[in-house]
């Protein structure tokens, strides 16, 4: 079995106390990194942490394929699984700033056929806050209506609701995003794919040179398989569901807006210093600020995420609102269990994906960090992951 590649170092101790870090306190991030991996909790770890734009840390650790015995390469490619969500949220929103798409505006406006069965209120806001009430669970429907953002759309418009738009936070797992990449298709109007539309519009703008929607072939022999590292679990999905669907986002021509994006941890990186920056990344504006202000704030109250019911009960954690923003999870305030430290400002936003993948933007403290790994823990421990490493990353900072 090859040998796992060793973290990288992003600069050296002076630098790092002059850019406000201990580091020692920060080297206990690569000590949690390797302690997950060879617990086998997971199998292989790519991080970036900055501040003020920054690098302050970058780790590569462990396995791309722990079974092949593939090590991590610095510049590998992984499932976004649904930090996907907002690339397309993004996007959505671009269009919303070119007057294109309405947040308040029914979705049949722009999608005929989905104004029946209680479904003519639904809004764009509704489905960036996860409060449309449309099918929370992924479609029971064949695989080549899964990954057709057309017919998984006809789909959708068959369906009633489960709930009443704005009646309770129910996290769409993949529908919803199909639903909003088709209303950015229509909006646009010149025929182009989704996958043209996110290349064009937002990746190759901003730099994204290894991200896509579905897999790119010239990416393929550095794409991460989706393996999962947990079993005997109670989970949102079994294991094999999971790599199944894993599988399935690897196919040629696969197009899930949800779920469906392959990217690199130095991309993911730039996305995250776009909406650090105020919408903008070394001169080329996505967003304004004034969208991400209105974004980045708790737009579900006290609401609880009804998918994660099941965590209260399985982990015995307190009842705790989801605290969604318009198109991204947000901190707000309080000790809660899930992604973000209670050391991160009441400001801070981020986005995270099945088991493995999550980034967090804390305007408060000028940081980003961005995580992607391989091996997927169970969902509620890979939530947790994510807050005790941004808290190790913001415990290191002396002012």
């Amino acid at each position: 079995m090859a040998k796992p590649r060793s973290a990288l170092s992003a600069v050296n101790d002076n630098d790092l106390e002059a850019l406000g870090f201990d580091p020692a306190r920060l080297a206990r991030v690569r000590e949690m990194a390797l302690s997950d991996i060879e617990s086998g909790r997971c199998h292989g770890i790519s991080l970036i942490a900055a501040r003020g734009g920054r690098p302050v840390l970058h780790l590569v650790e462990g396995h791309a394929d722990k079974a092949a015995g593939r090590a991590l390469g610095a510049d590998a490619v992984f499932a976004t699984m649904s930090v996907a969500k907002q690339f397309t949220n993004v996007l959505a929103l671009s269009l919303v700033e070119r007057g294109l798409l309405k947040l308040h505006a029914p979705v049949a406006e722009v999608i005929p056929g989905f104004d029946n069965l209680g479904k003519e209120k639904v809004n764009l806001y509704h489905l960036l806050t996860h409060t449309s009430g449309i099918q929370s669970a992924i479609p029971p429907v064949p695989p080549e209506v899964l990954t057709n953002i057309d017919k998984l759309v006809d789909y959708a418009c068959t369906l009633p609701l489960e709930s009443q738009p704005g009646e309770r936070v129910n996290y769409s797992i993949l529908l919803g995003h199909s639903i909003i990449a088709a209303m950015c298709r229509a909006v646009d109007g010149r025929g182009r794919t989704y996958a043209d539309m996110l290349r064009e519009d937002l990746f190759e703008p901003l730099g994204m040179t290894s991200t896509s929607l579905g897999p790119r072939a010239d990416l393929a022999d550095r794409l991460c398989p989706v393996k999962v590292a947990y079993e005997d679990l109670p989970a949102l999905l079994p294991p094999e569901a999971v790599e199944g669907i894993g599988a399935l986002l690897a196919m040629p021509g696969c197009e899930v807006p949800g779920g469906g994006c392959m990217t690199s941890i130095q991309d993911l990186h730039r996305f995250a210093e776009m909406l650090r920056g105020g919408g903008i990344l070394e001169g080329t504006r996505i967003l304004s600020p004034a969208m991400l202000d209105f974004c980045a704030q708790n737009h579900t109250g006290t609401l609880r995420n009804v998918l994660f019911d099941m965590w209260i009960g399985v982990r015995n954690w307190i009842e705790y609102p989801a605290s969604i923003g318009c198109g991204f999870f947000v901190r707000g305030t309080g000790n809660t269990p899930g992604p973000f430290s209670v050391m991160n400002s009441a400001n801070a936003f981020g986005g995270f994906g099945a088991g493995s993948t999550g980034f967090i933007v804390d305007p408060g403290r000028d940081t980003t960090l961005c995580f992607l790994s391989t091996g997927l823990m169970e969902d509620s421990y890979s939530f947790e992951r994510m807050g005790v490493y941004s808290g190790l990353v913001l415990a290191a900072m002396t002012k």
